[in-house]
């Protein structure tokens, strides 16, 4: 009987070591990230956790998690883990598939190429599947917009989202707080402008791009609002840059201006087909409330502080004009 206590005994310390085993603390590092590729199989998982060095003990890991099934029933994620965390903590984590969603920060990106290289920097997301979404007729149609000018959809915002997303489920919580974006006020004063929320955002681009200083965007607003409603070619030097693809030109010259593209507004008449970038809130916001003033012409000013002087007539505007080209010349600025 003796023996056959102490036989129990030492099975019993046994079981409670080897079961010790499982919540023994398994994380290296205090807070850390284990992500899960969408598709990733469990060869892949092993092979990033290996290559990565995030467990203590990884051979236990893969162990338990092959004796518990979990290669069969993968998610895919990115899990916040703790270094109080055993195996067995683990697995039923990355079991549950519960994982914690990104506060998404998206600021206004000059370019959709971007814009995509930021996404695939923060997120899992097939970006060749969303560069196809904000291609589809039918997807956009929704939104009431195209192709061309669906880089408007893209509002900057925080967005929360899961890292391993599909771009559907991005691209729907992104339309989601468009369409919040255009409540009914800012939808009225579109209105009132004879303009649909994305012609809004595409005047809102050009803005955003020839302020340097936000208190002068309702002014340039205005004055560009005030060229289109007379029917006078906007005649916006970033357009001419955006058709050119070379954004360190730093002196827009007669060969740019030249530059056969819908959206170089020297040649066309009108909005350019879509966005010449993201444009903030602010820019929009300016648009919808934009100055009323007589203004249509603008120049920047000699001095290179980023403002710029406006005119109501030619004549000022070349007075204007010339200054800023002696300033430019005289930096020896020529292109």
């Amino acid at each position: 009987k003796a023996k056959s206590r102490k036989g129990i005994r030492f099975l019993f310390v046994m079981a409670l070591a080897i079961l010790g085993l499982f919540f023994l603390p398994i994380i290296k590092s205090p807070k850390s990230t284990l992500k899960i590729l969408p598709n990733a199989d469990w060869e892949q998982i092993k092979e990033h956790i290996h290559t990565q060095d995030l467990l203590r003990f990884p051979l236990l890991f893969e162990w338990t998690a092959e004796l518990t099934g979990y290669p069969q029933h993968i998610h895919p994620g990115s899990y916040a883990v703790d270094n109080w965390m055993g195996t067995l903590p683990l697995l039923k984590v990355l079991f549950s598939g519960r994982q914690e969603t990104i506060s998404l920060v998206v600021n206004k990106y000059r370019t959709e190429h971007e814009f995509f290289v930021f996404i695939a920097q923060k997120l899992a997301t097939d970006t060749l599947a969303l560069r196809q979404l904000l291609s589809d007729t039918a997807y956009l149609s929704k939104y009431q917009l195209s192709p061309n000018n669906s880089f408007c959809l893209i509002t900057p915002n925080t967005y929360e989202v899961y890292w391993s997303c599909s771009a559907q489920t991005l691209l729907d919580k992104i339309g989601k707080a468009y369409l919040q974006f255009w409540n009914e006020e800012r939808l009225a004063k579109a209105k009132k402008l004879n303009l649909s929320p994305a012609e809004v955002s595409v005047l809102a681009s050009i803005v955003d791009s020839e302020a340097l200083v936000d208190r002068e965007m309702p002014i340039i607003a205005g004055l560009y609002l005030n060229r289109l409603q007379r029917g006078i070619k906007l005649e916006a030097d970033p357009t001419v840059i955006f058709a050119n693809k070379d954004f360190s030109i730093r002196r827009v010259l007669n060969k740019h201006l030249r530059k056969e593209s819908p959206y170089n507004t020297y040649i066309y008449s009108g909005l350019p087909p879509g966005p010449i970038t993201m444009p903030s809130i602010a820019a929009i916001d300016a648009v919808l409330n934009a100055k009323n003033h007589n203004y249509i012409y603008m120049c920047a000013k000699e001095d290179f502080s980023g403002t710029h002087n406006f005119a109501s007539n030619l004549s000022e505007h070349l007075a204007n004009a010339k200054r800023f080209q002696q300033a430019l010349n005289d930096r020896n600025i020529k292109k």
